[in-house]
């Protein structure tokens, strides 16, 4: 029976790769601290990846597994790649891991952004964004040390939206608790430069489905892909597609550009625009992200409305 480990596996994407699999018909094995609800039939394993000892009980108590694919969905440094190395790169042929397209230079995108030649962050800017930082330490260490027998592919999504995940993807309205409600109130919502800045959210269940479908497939080896869904749209029109959801009309309210960044420097990856290609997916017979930003966002609106009993 074809099987995969997942690093993660209740998570926002984690939970997503984890649906995915089990609808693809794999025996689904996850990594979790064991602190939130399995997500459907899968056989858990409970460690603090940070916990070497617990861990390393964890890998001899599936020693004799083989995996199609180990996929981590947790990893954000060059310390857990290295754990990928020496803990479960033994137990496959295949990692995937989830990176991010913060690891680009925020001031030196392109558009569309590519994944070659392109300039890369150089420090964690004093941790302001050693979120992306650290992924691109945990990309390089991968490249550099990656033993022979071990396919990698990595995985540079934008904006992922989908249940459970909160709504919001732009100052000042980032993962918003309270932005429904907000929106069903009639509040004003502030974006930065009225929103004008352009993006390309991916659902996330399009972001699990394009991973797994690289699962045996040759054409993506030491692959790196930008992942980004259908639609480029302002960011204003993501609030307003949400504002259509719920059948109320978005009033949005302007941020100066330059005083929000003075005020918030660790939000720079935001500022910019976040414009990808889709060509790359395609030329590797993997599947290409299809849904429609409106047809997502309405669907995730109306579940996390329901969840919050608005």
């Amino acid at each position: 029976m074809k099987q995969v480990l997942v690093i993660g596996g209740s998570g926002h994407v984690s939970g997503a790769v984890t649906r995915a699999a089990l609808a693809d018909g794999y025996k689904v094995y996850t990594l979790t601290r064991g602190t939130r609800p399995a997500v459907g039939n899968v056989t858990e394993l409970h460690a603090d990846r940070h916990d070497a000892q617990a861990v390393a009980k964890v890998v001899q108590s599936i020693a004799n597994e083989k995996f199609d694919a180990v996929i981590d969905c947790i990893c954000y440094n060059a310390d857990d790649m290295q754990q990928d190395l020496e803990c479960f790169a033994p137990l496959t042929n295949t990692l995937l891991f989830i990176s991010t397209d913060w690891v680009y230079e925020p001031t030196l995108r392109r558009f569309p952004q590519p994944v070659e030649n392109s300039p890369y962050l150089t420090g964690d800017n004093n941790g302001l964004e050693a979120y992306g930082w650290g992924k691109l330490m945990a990309e390089n260490h991968l490249r550099e040390n990656a033993p022979e027998h071990l396919s990698y592919t990595i995985f540079r999504p934008c904006h992922i939206y989908g249940m459970p995940s909160e709504l919001g993807c732009f100052p000042g309205h980032c993962r918003d608790k309270e932005l429904i409600a907000r929106i069903l109130k009639g509040e004003t919502l502030e974006l930065v430069d009225g929103g004008r800045l352009l993006q390309q959210p991916i659902d996330c269940d399009d972001l699990a489905k394009t991973m797994l479908s690289c699962i045996g497939n040759k054409k993506v080896a030491g692959k790196v892909f930008n992942m980004a869904g259908p639609d480029i749209v302002e960011s204003s029109k993501y609030y307003e597609m949400i504002g259509d959801a719920l059948n109320v009309k978005v009033k949005i309210k302007d941020i100066d550009y330059n005083e929000y960044l003075e005020k918030n420097p660790g939000k720079r990856p935001f500022l910019f625009h976040r414009i990808y290609t889709q060509d790359d997916l395609k030329n590797a017979d993997v599947y290409v992200p299809a849904t429609p930003l409106a047809e997502g966002l309405k669907k995730h609106t109306l579940a996390l409305r329901e969840k919050l009993g608005l």
